[in-house]
């Protein structure tokens, strides 16, 4: 039977009692993680969110009906105890931060009994995800968690610190907006006062914090959530946290000074890493060409080289035909890693198909200089000679090489190149390796709508200088954006903003949009623009990839106390889920099944 706190009061936290309190009285209040019952002595072991702390209990110096409860107590049941602190009566223990004291308890209460749970509470779970986050709420409990949740705690505490400090204003923006689908799809939620009339979730809040510069805040920054309705990844949720700001009267130099500068902060705060200053900056040119990716892990070398010259008299039809359609050959080189057997080799060239290759090139060097190649019959022994040396090749390396449109061979090694590190063991998560990348294209072409798309959004400047290709030759055209990248993930990413009212509408004609169509979408920042707007640009982190990366977590589901699983469902809650009739009769919505989804459920029986 659960007892009552009253007259109670929590003295401490499990670990926050120390060494200093011995002789001292304590009360402490938490979760037994197991009791250990050994006739005349009861072991408890007691958990809250700072530790654990050993607590005694002893037949003989306390009440029987005490004793009596203690015997009875099982892992999760919630008490008080009262008691002294103690130096340790048997064995230290090194591995607790309370190793070298105890507390010999006098009173107890139960607060509340528990069942068994479904699985141990205890770090490093072995239990399976789905069946964890069905049961959220325990896994909560675990040590490895809320050391992550009480790390995006600090993290976000020392956001606002930092950006206060810098002159920052918090100010909140709204989350019911109207749509402007340019990107992913918006979540919709519809109106019961405007019947047939829907808001959208915010995908983030790039115009009204573009309007906050143009109504004279400066500098404005927001901790705000965002929805996206999108497939999701290991990194993706529908709904995630952006560290999002803008700033008034800058350029790229000033916006990548104070992220800087708060980036150096918050990793020097919360993990004691020095980030040297400047970062590196990269060109999204450079970037690609050296590393296949946008977002670079430069913790590690292998790095892309273009043979496209090397090779362009050769005979292998591969190269041949990838150089004849305007593409290019490109290799990396897998130092020491000339014998690895070919059914890895195969799995390698499996890997890049994954990614659109038609297969992988490659020549394996043995230590005593021999050569094996997928290609060696099409080459002349001075053209593969010289390849070898294009790519610094050396006894025990693996050459593989891509060949076909650069991009297509950008995405392929790449991938190949993470892919190897991780099978070398190159990836070190105690190194943080931050880059820059700027300069990234303006548009890229999407070939599902045959125009030309954002690459960012269509608020985006162009760097000055390109702005005369607009009209020849937009795919040549860069902008002013930014992102920043750590151990090759993107944790934040922003631009300069267009604030001339000519640039806006050529960039939104590029996009094909009418005037119009402009107007439809964003007439309220257009109409803005009218009336005075200072030259501005801003940032957005994505708060838990960036948690993620300083936990050293590999899923941004470990710094999130309630996600989502790949279909964007909570096992926990179990939503989303069917509403009553009556509220979507209110809203005027029917629900009709999709007669496409009945096709395809016939075909498959």
């Amino acid at each position: 039977m659960a007892e009552s706190m009253k007259g109670l009061k929590r003295s401490h936290r499990c670990a926050e009692v120390t060494k200093a309190d011995i002789g001292s009285t304590v009360t402490l209040m938490g979760w037994v993680q197991k009791s250990r019952n050994k006739g005349g002595i009861v072991f408890v072991d007691l958990r809250d969110r700072s530790g654990i702390m050993q607590v005694i209990f002893e037949n003989g110096e306390i009440d029987q009906e005490v004793f009596e409860k203690a015997g009875k107590l099982r892992s999760e049941f919630v008490v008080a105890v009262v008691g002294r602190v103690e130096a340790r009566s048997g064995a230290v223990n090194p591995n607790l931060p309370t190793g070298e004291i105890e507390v010999r308890a006098r009173e107890l209460r139960i607060l509340s009994e528990a069942q068994t749970p479904p699985f141990p509470i205890e770090e490093n779970s072995k239990t399976r995800e789905e069946v964890r986050l069905k049961y959220r709420y325990l896994d909560l409990r675990r040590p490895d968690l809320q050391k992550n949740m009480i790390l995006r705690s600090r993290v976000s505490t020392l956001v606002r610190q930092f950006l206060a400090n810098e002159g920052f204003l918090e100010i909140e923006t709204p989350t019911l907006i109207k749509s402007t689908p340019e990107g992913a799809r918006d979540y919709l939620v519809p109106s019961r006062v405007h019947p047939g009339s829907f808001y959208a979730l915010p995908q983030s809040p790039q115009i009204f914090k573009q309007l906050l510069m143009c109504s004279g805040y400066d500098r404005y920054f927001q901790l705000a959530r965002c929805y996206r309705d999108e497939d999701l990844r290991a990194d993706r949720q529908p709904e995630f946290t952006q560290i999002d700001m803008e700033l008034s009267f800058v350029d790229v130099d000033d916006v990548i000074d104070v992220n800087e500068r708060m980036l150096a902060f918050l990793f020097k705060e919360v993990l004691n890493v020095e980030v040297p200053l400047p970062i590196q900056r990269m060109t999204w040119q450079e970037a690609m060409d050296r590393f296949g990716s946008d977002k670079p892990d430069i913790r590690f070398g292998m790095e892309l080289t273009d043979v496209s010259e090397v090779v362009k008299d050769c005979e292998f039809a591969v190269f041949k035909g990838a150089l004849e359609n305007g593409g290019s050959v490109r290799g990396i080189n897998a130092k020491g890693q000339g014998a690895m057997p070919r059914k890895k080799i195969d799995k390698l060239v499996e890997f890049a198909k994954g990614y659109g290759a038609k297969g992988l090139a490659y020549i394996a060097i043995g230590q005593d200089g021999t050569v094996k190649s997928s290609f060696a019959k099409f080459m002349k022994e001075e053209e593969m000679t010289a390849l070898i040396q294009a790519m610094k090749g050396e006894n025990g390396d693996l050459l593989l090489f891509a060949a076909d449109k650069t991009k297509l061979v950008w995405d392929v090694l790449g991938a190949l190149r993470l892919e190897l590190a991780k099978q070398m063991e190159l990836l070190d998560k105690n190194e943080f390796k931050f880059v820059w990348i700027t300069e990234f294209p303006l548009l890229e072409w999407s070939e599902e709508e045959n125009r030309f798309a954002a690459m960012h959004h269509p608020f985006t400047m162009p760097m000055e200088e390109d702005l005369q290709y607009l009209d020849s030759d937009p795919g040549r055209v860069r902008a002013k954006a930014y992102d920043i990248v750590l151990n090759g993930n993107e944790i934040g990413g922003g631009s300069v903003r267009i604030f001339q009212d000519d640039i806006q509408e050529k960039m939104f004609e590029v996009l094909g949009f009418t005037k119009e169509e402009a107007y439809n979408r964003f007439g309220f920042l257009l109409d803005a623009f009218k009336y005075g707007v200072p030259p501005h640009a801003g940032l957005a982190y994505g708060l838990d990839r960036l948690v993620m990366l300083m936990a050293k977590e590999d899923s941004i589901r470990d710094v999130i106390a309630f996600p989502k699983v790949k279909d964007a469902s909570c096992l926990m809650s179990e939503a989303p889920d069917v509403v009553d009739p009556k509220q979507l009769e209110e809203l005027g919505i029917a629900v009709v099944e999709k007669k496409e989804q009945e096709t395809e459920e016939k075909k498959d029986m």
